[in-house]
């Protein structure tokens, strides 16, 4: 009999929709004159987005991003959130209310978790930017612009990239798909030689940009009195990923016991990072089964890995607004299995609400006035063969 797979309670740009220019936002302007202090603000708030993981040393880093921040617009109620997630997209649909008699014009954004050149066999320069990131406000493709900042060890350094004209999203066009001659290389040699010696290109690779980017995408939205706006966006998720499952780690989480005899082998092996998803043991038992069933069959076994990957988003990003979130679902989206394989998911739910199962393949979390105070870790784990079933929901 199939194990089921367990659901934990606990736990293409559209043409149009970028502006290729720079903004010239009096708020914005002033955060760059300021030393991007409202970037700074929004860092923090994205400081999640790329923790140390032991599951990722033998894989790639998730990169968390979130949803739509305001300038801490409280007259603003976020009356409706749909968050649908899967390892190939995320879409928010938003329903902002103006309850107040005076129609309301703040700036909108959609930061960026701060980004570096160099991220080994890591996500490219475009992926870290979100340039897949789409906009519509009341059903119609919507334009943004952009605004970004750098840094340096901590200090502000787009004066100087912007004053030799080195674009800072893309560390001077340094990886791009066209014919682009990269801005360093088309400098005269003493401005080149000044930049390496600030710290801001790599000595042996000079093309290299080594600051870090601080960007996000904004606009201005006018929330008209006593009516509702709807905001949708949507963006392909940065997924995290371990080459292999971990079995070990799952036998530990498995056998918790084992964590008190084995402090450092628990630690090491990567167990509270899979404790992460807040798996049930149904769900450890069928994947530890199917995987080493597969594994230790030397006469069929091919070398086939069956990873982990991971999905992570901000939740927080709601606070921002007015709280709470006045009706907000969660639908995570598993990936369509083939015939030699099954995905299995888990996550810890928002305030332990119920998870329902809508299809074979999609997995529904509802909550009313709800205020965020986590975010969002999902697993998708593969598996060999195994059957997809109904989920088990505590109640």
């Amino acid at each position: 009999m199939e194990s089921p797979i367990r659901l934990s309670r606990p736990l293409s740009r559209m043409h149009s929709s970028r502006a290729h220019r720079p903004a010239k936002s009096p708020i914005l302007s002033a955060m760059i004159r300021k030393a991007a202090r409202w970037l700074v603000m929004l860092s923090a708030i994205l400081a999640v987005a790329a923790p140390t993981s032991v599951l990722a040393d033998d894989g790639a880093a998730s990169i968390a991003a979130g949803g739509l921040v305001s300038r801490r617009e409280t007259r603003i109620v976020m009356a409706k959130e749909v968050l649908k997630i899967s390892t190939k997209k995320i879409v928010v649909d938003y329903d902002f209310r103006n309850d107040s008699d005076q129609d309301v014009t703040t700036e909108v954004a959609f930061p960026i978790p701060p980004y570096e050149n160099g991220v080994v066999e890591g996500p490219g320069q475009a992926a870290q930017a979100f340039e897949s990131f789409k906009l519509w406000i009341d059903d119609n493709p919507a334009q943004y612009e952009s605004e970004a900042a750098a840094t340096l060890n901590g200090k502000e350094v787009s004066v100087i990239l912007r004053a030799n004209r080195i674009d800072i999203p893309t560390f001077g066009h340094f990886d791009a798909k066209e014919v682009v001659t990269p801005d360093f290389t088309r400098l005269p040699k003493a401005v080149r030689e000044q930049l390496v010696q600030t710290g801001l290109f790599e000595p042996r690779d000079a093309n290299w940009g080594k600051w870090t980017v601080h960007l996000q995408y904004h606009w201005t939205q006018t929330f008209p009195a006593h009516s509702t706006v709807h905001i949708r966006h949507e963006y392909t998720p940065v997924v995290g990923a371990a080459d292999d499952t971990p079995i070990d780690a799952l036998q530990f989480l498995l056998n918790s016991g084992s964590a008190k005899r084995d402090a450092k082998r628990w630690r090491d092996s990567g167990a509270d990072e899979v404790a992460a998803f807040c798996p049930e043991p149904d769900l450890l038992r069928t994947v530890i089964r199917r995987v080493s069933e597969v594994k230790n069959d030397r006469s069929v076994y091919d070398g086939t890995i069956f990873p982990i990957q991971w999905v992570d988003f901000i939740l927080t990003t709601a606070n921002t607004w007015q709280r709470p979130i006045e009706d907000f679902t969660l639908i995570v989206e598993r990936p369509e299995p083939d015939s030699s394989w099954r995905n299995l998911v888990s996550f810890c739910s928002p305030e332990n609400g119920k998870v329902e199962k809508l299809d074979a393949d999609h997995f529904q979390v509802h909550l009313t006035n709800f205020v965020p105070t986590s975010e969002l870790h999902i697993g998708f784990f593969d598996v060999p063969g195994a059957k997809a079933s109904q989920p088990a929901g505590k109640k």
